[in-house]
């Protein structure tokens, strides 16, 4: 049976990106300093998700700001006001983003759903031109790779990106980011052109947005854009994930009818209406990543529950489509409990953070498979 993360916290077990970025936001540090704090962080986080067994291991869900600004620079949609003239798109332009500059202003921020997490929130016009302007999510696979982990890349879903947008200062009210669509696709191709190149066998897009109440346009958008894609995606398994609430009955019909999409990603934590969908309907020869370990928490989960509402599901979908899954990034929780040894080890037998959580996600694969003492 098999396993998955969608995303781990990004800060380090002792904070150690917080303390390099604020050292190179002040002077202090080197670019190259920075780069050497995130190799090391991304290199331990995929060694511990391989040491404890996780199949399907994240790659791209490390960020210095967030995942959305990380697609902004792939896709080369910077504001004019940071006076990028293309290329590679570097720290200096991306941190101008995120946090202004001596004398432009940032983008704007805003709340990551209902999280405690922000975005930096793209700035869209018609006359945006797009490029393929940040080669992290192929640099990263290659990283992992080398160290002789085969992780699936993340990529914010092209539909959940625009529709997270907002017009331009200064553009007509009326502009919708989502008529963008036919032109951020392209670039989405060459991205997923390297990592099939590069020897990637799996792709996750995260659509979140695929939760909220859409109107029958935006729904019709996912249709569109991942039968645009779909040559493109072909020989590759495609993972859409969604996470934080239910997904509407309208859009889980229309998920689950993308013929490019091999694989549907729930939070079944908060989705418990999502649930009741899978179990009344799911299509037969696709994987089902069961989000069953709450990623929102720092409490120890419920392993008997969870491999309860498991097991009800294996005769829906199929034992070998079902996929152990987090609810959601584990960046929402702590990072390793191992830090805290001031903690009474009766409180601490309660907690899990996202290091304990990935362990409980592998437990309950294991469970699953019939090796029952994994879960007590």
């Amino acid at each position: 049976m098999a396993s998955h993360i969608v995303g781990y916290p990004r800060m380090g077990p002792k904070r150690e990106l917080k303390f390099a970025l604020e050292s190179f936001w002040d002077g202090k540090s080197s670019a190259e300093d920075l780069e050497k704090v995130a190799t090391d962080l991304r290199a331990s986080i995929w060694k511990q998700m391989a040491d404890a067994g996780i199949k399907y291991i994240p790659s791209n869900t490390f960020s210095y700001y967030d995942q959305v600004l990380d697609t902004t620079a792939m896709l080369g949609a910077v504001p004019d006001r940071y006076s990028w003239t293309g290329g590679e798109i570097n720290l200096s332009t991306y941190f101008s983003m995120a946090r202004g500059n001596a004398t432009v202003p940032a983008m704007e921020m805003t709340k990551w759903f209902d999280t405690n997490y922000h975005f930096i929130v793209p700035e869209l016009a018609p006359s945006t031109k797009f490029s393929y302007s940040s080669h992290k999510a192929i640099n990263e696979y290659k990283e992992a790779k080398a160290l002789g982990v085969d992780t699936v890349p993340v990529l914010v879903g092209p539909v959940s990106y625009l529709l997270l947008s907002k017009a331009a200062k200064g553009v007509e009210k009326s502009f919708s980011p989502l008529s963008l669509l036919s032109s951020i696709l392209p670039v989405y191709k060459e991205v997923i052109a390297e990592l099939k190149a590069a020897g990637a066998s799996w792709i996750q897009f995260d659509e979140p947005t695929l939760v909220k109440d859409l109107e029958s346009h935006q729904l019709s958008a996912f249709s569109a854009a991942y039968a645009e894609l779909e040559s493109a995606l072909s020989g590759l398994n495609v993972l859409v994930e969604t996470y934080f609430a239910d997904v509407p009955a309208d859009s889980y019909k229309t998920l689950t009818s993308l013929s490019s999409v091999t694989a549907y990603g729930f939070d079944l934590e908060r989705g418990t209406k999502t649930l009741e969908l899978v179990k009344s309907g799911f299509p037969a020869g696709k994987y089902l990543f069961a989000g069953v370990v709450d990623g929102r928490n720092i409490w120890a989960d419920d392993l008997a529950a969870s491999l309860a509402t498991l097991q009800s599901l294996e005769a829906v979908v199929g034992k070998d489509k079902l996929v152990v899954s987090t609810s959601c990034s584990l960046m929402h929780t702590a990072v390793d409990l191992v830090n805290e040894t001031k903690l009474d080890d009766e409180i601490k037998s309660w907690l899990a953070f996202a290091a304990q959580k990935v362990v409980e996600v592998n437990a309950l694969a294991k469970a699953l498979a019939g090796q029952k003492d994994e879960v007590r």
